[in-house]
This record gives structure tokens, sequence and C-alpha cells, in this order.
């Protein structure tokens, strides 16, 4: 009798979903480089695995709304901050003063932070400023299904984008940064035209309820909470992925055709 494999050691992670109304309703994907070797050219909000630094206690005098979270959330939220600032360049971020920060990030940063050579924590302390963490509303919760290899407990915020700063990609692991309409990331998606993996697809529908910034960002405040941990079931001869119906998804069955193909193309 074969012993069952046990399911993989999921990691914490951090997606970030920043949002604008000019010209248009629209959230900022970025494109996966081509080189990585799971969903390349993907369309993904920024995000990714949670660091050490993230949960550095020191963080209590460079946040505002340290208070208001524990320790877990703020660590995902410093995580997710971070990950807009490496992939996209963007710093949800206000001055000692309470200003908005609008300055460019420099790219030369951004890298030596991705790379580890530089501590988060450091350039937020040599600009200035304070991270916004009460800025983020939860939208939502996903954990890898059990029998992938690597699977992580990503939670998803969405953040209304500071309206004086420019998103640009960090030429690693993003290759583009753009704004695009949620409908309009769909209808890509459908025609074939860009690869957009389920988890993404999913919170992209969910996204594309909402008609602005500020109502997405309500819509997520009022929803309840569901942590999606999609699982295979056989339905007539066929293996479908299935999440919970009560999510705020509807009844999803997703073909594991579709999901396979949209983890290998490039």
């Amino acid at each position: 009798m074969s012993e069952q494999r046990q399911p993989a050691e999921t990691k914490p992670a951090a997606t970030i979903l920043l949002l604008r109304d000019q010209p248009e309703f629209e959230v900022l994907m970025v494109k996966r480089h081509h080189q990585i070797d799971f969903a390349s050219g993907a369309l993904v909000f920024p995000g990714g695995k949670t660091h050490a630094g993230d949960a550095d206690p020191a963080w209590a005098e460079h946040c505002v709304g340290w208070d208001a979270f524990d320790d877990e959330q703020r660590t995902l939220r410093i995580g997710a901050i971070r990950e807009a600032y490496e992939e996209a360049g963007i710093l949800l971020a206000e001055g000692l003063d309470g200003s908005d920060f609008a300055e460019v990030c420099d790219p030369a940063v951004r890298s030596a932070v991705d790379r580890g050579e530089t501590a988060f924590i450091d350039v937020v302390k040599e600009l200035g400023v304070r991270l916004q963490l009460d800025s983020l509303a939860v939208f939502a919760r996903w954990i890898t299904p059990t029998m992938m290899p690597k699977r992580f407990d990503t939670w998803f915020y969405a953040v209304r984008a500071p309206a004086d700063q420019v998103a640009a990609a960090d030429g690693r692991e993003a290759v583009d940064a753009e704004w695009i309409a949620p409908k309009e990331i769909l209808r890509l998606a459908d025609a074939g035209e860009r690869t957009v993996i389920f988890p993404t697809r999913m919170n992209v529908q969910l996204l594309a309820e909402a008609d602005s910034a500020s109502d997405c960002v309500a819509r997520a405040q009022a929803r309840k909470l569901v942590t999606v941990l999609p699982v295979v079931e056989l339905r007539d001869g066929a293996r479908f992925l299935v999440i919970p119906p009560d999510a705020g998804y509807g009844a999803v069955a997703e073909p594991m055709e579709r999901i396979s193909a949209e983890s290998r193309t490039g």
C-alpha cells in the first residue's frame, strides 16, 4: 500500500489591486517575464511572497494604521506594498506631515530591494515617509490547491492608486505594467490575446462588478471574506477545478485542461 503524499506547505503571499478612475475604471496589471517557469507572459496583479523584513517590528514607527492590525496583517500589507514598489514603482506612502508621496521611485533602488541588497524599511526611512497600511481593503484570499508542488496562501488587497505616481515595470519579474479596464482584461483573455491564469481571472471578474475605484473598495469592505481553496472534482468523466459557491464568484467549475494550458502559455 503506497503512502499518500502530504500536501506541500503553504507560504504567505500578498497581491495588490491598484485602481484608478481616469481615463476610466482600470486596474494595474503587470506581465510576467517569459523566462519564468510558471504562467510566463501572463497578466497578473503585482504581488509575491512575504519576506522576513516585512515582519520587522521596527516598521511600527514607519506605518500609518499599525495599531489597527495584528502581526499577520501587518506583515502581509507591508509585503503587498513592497511588491507594488518593486514590480511597478508605486509606493503607497505619505510624508511625515501627512502629504501624499508623489516622487518617482528610483529603478536602481527598487532593483536593490528586489535582490535583497537593500532593506525596504531603509528606503522608507531615507524617503521620510510612512506606509499606508490602512489604505488597503481586503479583497480576497486564495490558497493553492493541495495537489500543487508549490503552494501559497495569498491575500488580495484593493486600493486606490496614488494619482501622481507613474507605474513602471521592473524589467525582471514584470516586463510591462499596463492600466486596463477589468472588462477589457476578460475580453482579451477570452479572445486568447492575453494569458490570464485562473485565480487572476476570477478576481478580475469580481473586480468587473464595480464601476469605480471607490465602489470596488466599498464592495470589498462589505463582502464577507470566504477563503478560496479550489478542489478537483470529477464530473461526467472530466476533471474540474471547483471553488466555494459562497465566495462571491458564483458557481465555478473550471475544466482542468484550461488550467493546465494557462500555466504553460508563454
